[in-house]
């Protein structure tokens, strides 16, 4: 039996606005943290809108370095659906790297791994087809700002 390959089709950029990060301390697996998502913009061929004031990234930074990330959002699109993003990833590279980032300093995003899968999630009948419908995320970190394009696994 032949299963089939799946393919990845480019659905939408996300850029996601942040307020500054709230340490919260150790936690049982490490460093926890709350980045708040306060707003941004989504465009692409399937999907454009902007990001609402609302929701957050949990993270979890382990001792190695490695972020674990956690978030739930929404955006609201063009046309006045609302969809909810729950985006799962990990993050990791050279510390000197991610020191950088933390830093503000602008580094090229293959320079570190961050990837995330993403469910999205409506009501609306316009967008139902998300409801059935993984993402595969890449993505890039700057101070105040996460980048992510998201892709349709077909």
């Amino acid at each position: 039996m032949r299963l089939p390959l799946p393919t990845l089709e480019h659905a939408c950029d996300l850029t996601v606005d942040l307020d500054p990060i709230r340490e919260m301390g150790p936690g049982r697996a490490g460093q926890r943290r709350i980045v708040p998502i306060v707003g941004g913009s989504v465009t692409g061929p399937m999907l454009q809108g902007r990001l609402l004031n609302l929701g957050a990234d949990w993270q979890t930074v382990f001792a190695d370095g490695l972020a674990e990330l956690d978030t739930r959002y929404a955006m609201e699109t063009t046309d006045g659906a609302t969809i909810e993003i729950v985006n799962y990833g990990l993050r990791h590279g050279p510390p000197e790297v991610l020191a950088a980032i933390m830093r503000g300093e602008e580094v090229p995003p293959d320079s570190y791994y961050m990837r995330t899968h993403a469910r999205l999630e409506t009501g609306d009948d316009r967008y139902a087809w998300v409801n059935r419908t993984l993402f595969l995320g890449v993505g890039a970190r700057h101070l105040q700002q996460v980048q992510i394009r998201l892709y349709a696994i077909l």
